[in-house]
């Protein structure tokens, strides 16, 4: 069976990071992947998609309208390479996959990543107005499920697949923690407290370091560093707001890096403070490689943490408790030791990749 993913962009995401990890352990005798993309100057994946076995091409287009104006050409593909079916991620990929089917008749499958409310006034009109030209949806999360059935109401079948993580790849690595460590001067007696991010509104970061800076105030007998992991269009507003907080020799933000492993390995807590969340693939690779964690209860996070079981919440409009939380486990390692092995178990026993995989198979076979 031929499956065409078709995504907005290949840069480093979520949506366009599970898509390697995807292909690379569906079954290869009954399945072979194509992937379209449009941007080409985000295209830090596609070494990544093409070593796990797919075919990788970029129809070059600047902005959403001139996306949709490749729906010939995309439409092309699909005969031509004899597509048996279309997976689209996030809403301007999933218009144009729409019109395509209307061209083609192949089927169309389209992941919803995000809840409705969150997304431009347009764009949900767009989503709601087309999204019965498909033949199935997948929701990244029980939220964001209910979110599709209360802003659209869809007649089509929509499938909650939750997103996974691969849980062999992702562990933690001694040896890559220490030379990291090693190369920035933090000895094993600093407390590292990370996060890995696309520079967004919805993700927080100038709020992040603003929490940080107090962690740091209210535990002033223990050797503390913030490392954000990532890049993005509000790069220099974070990068402003570390200087403004006098954290520039604190906080450590080394940009983007494909070697995520070894990020998550050097750090020792996983902060998040996100306004909203669909099901972040970031929070899963991180709970593989055992970071304990203390985020807000955004999105999907809260069908993957259980508060004081596998990791510590609090509500998306009281990030400031993030503090008082995180100093649980700064103030006592075997707390931290046990956040830690219980994240790690916690994605081991109900998000590993194998069975989002099983899942995805079992609807693009139907």
């Amino acid at each position: 069976m031929n499956i065409l993913h078709v995504i907005k962009s290949l840069g480093r995401g979520g949506a366009e990071m599970l898509l390697p990890e995807t292909i690379r352990i569906h079954n290869k005798e009954q399945f072979q992947f194509h992937v379209i993309y449009f941007l080409p100057w985000k295209d830090q994946m596609v070494n990544e998609l093409e070593d796990s076995g797919a075919t990788v091409q970029c129809f070059s287009a600047t902005n959403n309208i001139k996306i949709l104006l490749q729906a010939k050409k995309v439409a092309h593909y699909v005969k031509e390479n004899k597509i048996d079916l279309i997976h689209c991620h996030l809403p301007w990929a999933g218009f144009l996959g729409r019109i395509v089917y209307r061209m083609t008749g192949v089927p169309v499958v389209y992941t919803e990543h995000n809840k409705q409310e969150r997304y431009h006034k347009l764009t949900k009109w767009i989503n709601s107005y087309t999204f019965n030209w498909q033949s199935a949806a997948i929701a990244v999360s029980g939220e964001v499920a209910e979110s599709i059935q209360n802003n659209i109401a869809p007649k089509i079948p929509v499938h909650t697949i939750l997103n996974g993580v691969n849980t062999e790849r992702f562990t933690r690595s001694e040896e890559r923690r220490k030379e990291l460590r090693d190369q920035h001067g933090w000895d094993e007696d600093m407390i590292v407290i990370g996060t890995l991010a696309v520079f967004r509104f919805q993700k927080r970061l100038d709020l992040w370091l603003e929490l940080f800076k107090k962690i740091s105030e209210q535990n002033p007998d223990k050797k503390i560093k913030g490392v954000i992991v990532g890049a993005g269009p509000l790069k220099d507003l974070i990068e402003q707001k570390r200087r403004e907080l006098g954290l520039e020799n604190a906080v450590l933000m080394p940009g983007l890096q494909t070697n995520t492993i070894d990020w998550f390995s050097s750090m020792d807590i996983y902060m998040m403070c996100s306004v909203f969340e669909g099901l972040p693939i970031a929070l899963l690779e991180a709970m593989s490689c055992g970071l304990p964690v203390v985020t807000t209860n955004a999105g999907g996070i809260g069908e993957v943490i259980r508060h004081q079981v596998d990791g510590l919440l609090v509500p998306v409009d009281e990030p400031y408790k993030i503090v008082a939380e995180t100093g649980k486990m700064i103030s006592n390692k075997s707390v931290l030791n046990q956040y830690a092995k219980a994240s790690r178990e916690r994605v081991v026993d109900a998000f590993g990749m194998e069975k989002m995989v099983k899942e995805l198979e079992g609807l693009y076979k139907s």
